[in-house]
Formats: C-alpha cells, sequence, structure tokens
C-alpha cells in the first residue's frame, strides 16, 4: 500500500535558536512535528512567516486531504526514507553530498573568524534588518577576508529600488564578492532584470522559485517544499546555477535535504553547487544536532539506516495522528 494512504504518527519537537533568524520573523522558538508512516521517517517544520500554514493545519492536512506542498514533501520524505530501511541501508550509500555555505542569522565578527576557521570558503548572511550597519559589516569583512564570496538572503523584504540602492552603496571589492543575493525584493521579472542591469549583482530565486523565474541566476531548491528534480530541469533550461538548502527545520529535514541535494547532483552533473545544507548551529543543540557533528562545510551523514537517526527517533514519543 502506498504511503499516502497510511494513518501517519507525529512526535511534536521544539527548536530554540540562538537568535532570530532572517528579517521577517522574530520568533526564537519553533515548533515542528517528525511524522512516521509504516516505518518511514520524515519532518513538517512549517514557517508561516513565509507563507506555510500552522503546524497544526499541516497535521490536519496530513490526517486528511494531503494538499500542501510542505506536508507532501514530508510524505514523500517518508517514502524514501522506508524503502530504504526496508533493505537495512542508508540512502546516503554511494551519494555525494555537496559542500556547505556557513549561514550566519547577523552580522557578527565573531561568527565570521568561526566559519573562517572551520573552513567554509562563502558565507550566507540573513539581511534586511538593518542595512546601513549590514553594509558597513560587509564593506570590513571583504577587506579583513578577501578570499571569502557572500550570500547574501533578504527573504523579499525591501523594494527593488531600495535593494539596487543598498548594492550600488557598497565599495565595488565588496559587490565583486557578492556570489548572489538571493530575494532581494518579491519576484518580477521587469524589476529582478532591472536591478541585476544595475548592479550586475546574480539574484536568486527562493520563494518564488518555479519553473517561470528566468530572471534569476540562481535557483534555490528547498526539498522540504520543492520537488528538486523539476526545479532542476527547469534551471537547466535557463541556464542557472542550483543551489540546494534545508528549511532550517529538524536535523532530519536537513539529513533529507542533503540527501535531494547529492541525489540531483547524480541527476544533472555540473548543476550543483555549493549548497546550505549545515543549520543545525543556528539552534540550541539536541541528541539529534549533535548527530550531525560540528559545523563544517562537509555534511556528516547521521549513522543509521535510511536518513539515520534510528536510536534517538526509535525513542520519540510517537502518538498516532487521526
Amino acid at each position: 500500500m502506498n504511503l499516502i494512504d497510511q494513518k501517519p504518527m507525529i512526535a511534536r519537537y521544539r527548536l530554540k535558536a540562538r537568535g532570530f533568524l532572517n528579517s521577517i520573523s522574530n520568533r526564537r522558538e519553533f515548533e515542528g512535528a517528525l511524522i512516521q508512516i509504516d516505518g518511514g521517517f520524515g519532518c513538517i517544520h512549517p514557517w508561516p512567516e513565509l507563507g506555510d500554514p500552522t503546524l497544526d493545519r499541516c497535521l490536519a492536512d496530513l490526517a486528511g486531504a494531503r494538499r500542501w506542498p510542505i506536508v507532501r514533501r514530508a510524505i514523500r520524505c517518508a517514502e524514501y526514507d522506508r524503502a530504504s530501511r526496508a533493505f537495512d541501508n542508508s540512502l546516503f550509500e554511494e551519494m555525494e553530498v555537496p559542500a556547505s555555505h556557513a549561514t550566519l542569522a547577523k552580522a557578527d565578527v565573531a561568527e565570521i573568524a568561526l566559519a573562517v576557521e572551520a573552513g567554509f570558503t562563502t558565507v550566507k548572511l540573513k539581511t534586511g534588518r538593518d542595512l546601513s550597519a549590514e553594509a558597513k559589516f560587509l564593506d570590513e569583512m571583504t577587506t579583513e577576508n578577501p578570499q571569502l564570496k557572500w550570500r547574501l538572503d533578504f527573504n523579499e523584504s525591501l523594494t527593488p529600488g531600495d535593494a539596487a540602492d543598498f548594492l550600488l552603496g557598497l565599495a565595488e571589492k565588496t559587490r565583486a564578492a557578492i556570489d548572489f543575493v538571493e530575494d532581494p525584493s518579491p519576484y518580477s521579472e521587469t524589476a529582478w532584470t532591472e536591478i541585476r542591469r544595475q548592479t550586475r549583482v546574480k539574484l536568486a530565486v527562493d520563494r518564488e522559485a518555479a519553473p517561470l523565474s528566468s530572471a534569476a541566476q540562481v535557483m534555490v531548491i528547498k526539498p522540504a517544499i520543492d520537488e528538486p528534480f523539476l526545479l532542476g530541469e527547469a534551471a537547466l533550461g535557463h541556464n542557472q546555477r542550483v543551489v540546494v538548502t534545508s528549511y532550517m527545520d529538524h536535523p532530519l529535514g536537513q539529513a533529507f535535504a542533503a540527501w535531494e541535494a547529492a541525489r540531483l547532483g547524480l541527476q544533472f552533473p555540473g548543476l550543483v553547487g555549493i549548497c546550505g545544507l549545515q543549520t543545525h548551529h543556528l539552534f540550541e543543540p539536541n541528541e539529534f544536532s549533535e548527530a550531525l557533528g560540528p559545523w563544517s562545510p562537509d555534511f556528516k551523514v547521521p549513522a543509521g539506516t535510511g536518513l539515520g537517526f534510528d536510536d534517538l527517533l526509535d525513542a520519540q514519543p510517537w502518538t498516532r495522528l487521526y
């Protein structure tokens, strides 16, 4: 029987962030749910600030119609995980997970130093809270760390004009060090084409990641809500680079994103670049995050079958969802 027809079990969890995680969220605690369907595991970790339904609505959808992409992707994760566990195999066998950038939630000199020490060559900075302070920080950091490349994520918090002004106000060497700017404003083919023309900075589409987002030079794919194969094909058609990232979610969701990144790299050689799969350091540690090891560009595959974490998953307080 297909897992879409199975009654799931759930185990709720709460992650505590070490700081604010983006420019449009003031939360520090995040609720989600691990799901188990016939021995396969997945994760639902919604971001209502970014347009997701609430967790309770997700769970109601999981128990019923299963229309939401975030719910259907969690079910798909459980299907892959179950199939691998049934054969007592890890999903990561003979897979090569791409390296990751360092995801930072704020401009912090100490965090940059730690990222450099850990071996990161690219830093993704959540931006948009204080543009003048962030511009000053970037100019200083590109002087002190000329080897680093930067990815700036505004979560659509700016107008196109403000985005262009911000980028044009940076020192020339700083602009040259920017790998791309993600979601500077709500996606618009006309507006983004103009930002690109004015600034010559590459733009990455995430929240509107879709086959028609041709004004972007980079496509960000989040396996928690996106179907990687379909978007990968679209990116090829538009000559876009692909960056696969976690959903800043539970380590199980992180592992699913890492596996999908590795799988996409096999399906489309050369398409997937440095990804964003290392986000567990943004939260206070727990047993699951400790299984992923220290913060590093290289993803540490969790031990076990399927996506891993066997003993930890078995120990969760599972309840049947009706």
